[in-house]
């Protein structure tokens, strides 16, 4: 019955405007009977080692608080990362986020790592994995390698049949696409990250982190094997006893 309905919304062109529908009606349900209120004082309340999971999608991690703009679950709760946080300063140890910084605008991604650097407690440690902006440019070269040569090919079936397999294509329907926003270069992350208080920020890759804590987070298995490291950046950051200041104001983007 479920999949009927799906098919009669998509063949007059309201499925978007039902899911959006759904998911409105879900928020707000959520916010009248306090669901998660509840679920964040348990956790907080349970846990010695608090763990803020952003943007969790389908990912939803063990011992960590997962988020989502969309909850998919009852385990979810609601948080719009560029918004004011729902949690007191210093409230966690560790804030971990996959491939969603890129959905919001630049001025937003910052309001986001402000926030996160708020609700950090001193030596809290964040780490954000992203699409890396190298990573396209590098599509465009002459001298592909064998895994590029098969992502724009994977990437072109993703986006269906307007999208031809050639290297313009794919990079035009990257920036555009799954409402991606801004796509960063590690200098503009790692600024932005300084920008919101961050110290010691350093580059790792997947999966891989000096911290135990932050070790095999990423969700490699939902692309083909291979394609999630060439496409992303990872980095982490501390917040330091010594950067426990204001951060500078966001700049002005023109």
């Amino acid at each position: 019955m479920q999949k009927r309905i799906k098919a009669v919304l998509k063949s007059h062109g309201l499925a978007s405007p039902a899911k959006e529908l759904y998911r409105t009606a879900s928020k707000l349900y959520r916010t009248i009977i306090g669901s998660d209120r509840l679920l964040v004082k348990r956790y907080l309340g349970q846990r010695e080692t608090r763990k803020l999971h952003i943007g969790c999608g389908g990912n939803v991690l063990k011992n960590w608080l997962n988020t989502d703009y969309f909850p998919e679950t009852r385990d979810v709760i609601h948080l719009d990362a560029t918004q004011r946080y729902p949690f007191s300063d210093n409230t966690f140890d560790y804030i971990f986020s996959e491939h969603m910084i890129e959905h919001v605008p630049y001025v937003s991604g910052q309001r986001m790592l402000r926030e996160c650097w708020r609700v950090l407690k001193v030596g809290g440690r964040i780490r954000i994995s992203t699409p890396d902006l190298s990573f396209l440019i590098a599509l465009y070269g002459s001298d592909k390698s064998a895994l590029q040569s098969e992502y724009i090919k994977w990437a072109a079936g993703m986006c269906g049949d307007r999208t031809p397999a050639e290297d313009a294509f794919v990079i035009n329907e990257f920036v555009r696409a799954w409402g991606h926003a801004f796509i960063y270069d590690e200098k503009t992350l790692r600024k932005s990250l300084e920008r919101a208080g961050f110290r010691e920020i350093g580059r790792l890759r997947l999966n891989e982190s000096r911290d135990e804590a932050l070790r095999n987070l990423e969700n490699e298995e939902r692309m083909p094997q291979g394609f999630l490291q060439l496409e992303s950046m990872t980095l982490e950051g501390t917040k330091t006893a010594s950067s426990c200041v204001e951060p500078n104001n966001v700049p002005a983007i023109h």
